[in-house]
């Protein structure tokens, strides 16, 4: 008995002490190392999504810290952030330096494909996970890289396709014949225009595409351009860009007295007040464009609804210097699904937490829409409906979705007035 009780009594002691060992290897936080564009082209998209993160991490951090599966506690994290000052090569350098000196636990991208593209051959490399925020460029994702997973947006392969499936689908029978191309050619958005392109061919829906256009992201005047377009006689025209290109365009194209039967832009949808504020709510009315999550409330299984997050936003940033819009609700949502997976990951090593968000998939809902990702890590879910921008009656823009069917809320007006 005497020894049964000492076995016992050490068998308990050797569990206690192999607990107090998990416990002592617990990190004291958990380091996220992530960019920002505070200045430069991309800053309009960069600081809302940093904002959104930030506001996820401060709220994280009033709770105690996300709870971590692989050390069964709540563990605080702390942003370990750089300004690359919407510069490609400075962003390099800067994600080199947070692997290998800051040594973080886990590498956010910077917003966008421009500044997650030189992020992408960095962190496979290094065997580190890339958390990609809203970089959808097609060629991140590939079989032989399990180092990436895309957080906010759908990959750039199918974000077109409610636009595309309008055109073919709804457009013959209202007249929509001729369809005019022009995209900025980055990732992103050259990804856009050959999605767009493959989808409206292999329709066989009788749609010609007259007029094919890549230009340099940096094209500040479009007015040439657009005279080119106007040549081609389009029934419909669809302009790829960020939002400096998307406001550039539509200056010019108001300033030139050109109306179009039907416009698509980017940029109008996920950041509408930037673009209303620089273009006006005339030169945005009848405008096709993307219906953000921003927009749309989406029943949250996980983390703060639509309603509760803007009030949140309002109360944290209250100088109003960065406007709440889509890319708001992206960084926000980044910060979910690392809680979420971080919760179910067995341990830290980079693939067994791109194992655990890929657990999530399908089967996470946020303020964002349903999070599903391929087996490349590239975003499936979270698809944005096709809308057209209407004036509320005090003159400010407003959102009516036009497509798919089975979530409009009204009808597409074709052609424009």
């Amino acid at each position: 008995m005497f020894q049964k009780l000492v076995c016992g009594l050490g068998l308990a002691s050797i569990v206690a002490l192999c607990g107090a060992a998990q416990a002592a290897e617990a990190p004291k936080e958990i380091k996220f190392g992530t960019l920002y564009a505070s200045a430069g082209p991309f800053a309009v998209i960069s600081m809302p999504v940093h904002y959104g993160l930030k506001l996820w991490a401060e709220q994280a951090n009033a709770e105690g810290g996300v709870f971590v599966k692989a050390f069964n506690k709540k563990i605080p994290v702390k942003l370990v952030a750089y300004d690359d000052q919407s510069n490609p090569a400075t962003a390099a350098t800067l994600y080199d330096q947070l692997i290998t000196q800051d040594k973080v636990d886990i590498l956010i991208t910077d917003s966008g494909s421009v500044l997650t593209a030189p992020a992408v051959p960095i962190a496979r490399n290094h065997k580190m996970l890339l958390i990609d925020q809203t970089g959808t460029g097609a060629n991140f994702f590939t079989a032989d890289n399990p180092y990436i997973a895309l957080m906010s947006d759908p990959v750039s392969t199918i974000w077109p396709k409610p636009l595309a499936d309008f055109i073919t689908h709804d457009g013959p029978a209202l007249g929509i014949k001729r369809v005019a191309l022009l995209y900025s050619t980055n990732d992103f958005t050259t990804t856009q225009a050959n999605a767009v392109r493959k989808f409206i061919t292999e329709a066989k829906a009788g749609i010609d595409i007259v007029y094919d256009q890549g230009v340099e992201t940096k094209t500040s005047n479009y007015t040439v351009l657009i005279n080119n377009i106007r040549a081609t006689n389009p029934d419909a025209v669809i302009e790829l860009g960020y939002d400096g290109n998307d406001i550039a365009f539509l200056r010019n194209l108001q300033d030139s007295g050109t109306k179009f039967k039907m416009v698509f832009c980017i940029y109008p949808g996920l950041e509408t007040n930037v673009l209303e504020k620089n273009v006006g709510g005339e030169g945005l009315q009848y405008v096709y464009t993307y219906v953000p999550s921003s927009e749309i409330a989406y029943q949250a299984s996980f983390g703060m609804n639509l309603a509760q997050y803007k009030a949140a936003w309002d109360k944290k940033y209250t100088d109003g210097k960065v406007e709440f819009g889509f890319n708001s609700v992206a960084g926000y949502t980044t910060g979910l699904v690392l809680e979420k997976a971080l919760s179910v990951a067995d341990s830290l090593d980079q693939l067994a937490l791109r194992n655990a968000i890929a657990s999530l998939s399908g089967n996470l809902r946020t303020l964002d829409g349903t999070f599903a990702i391929d087996e490349m890590g590239a975003q499936i879910g979270e698809i944005t409906p096709l809308g057209q921008l209407a004036l509320d009656k005090d003159k400010h823009i407003k959102f009516v979705t036009v497509y798919p069917h089975d979530v409009a809320t009204g009808k597409a007006i074709y052609p424009a007035p």
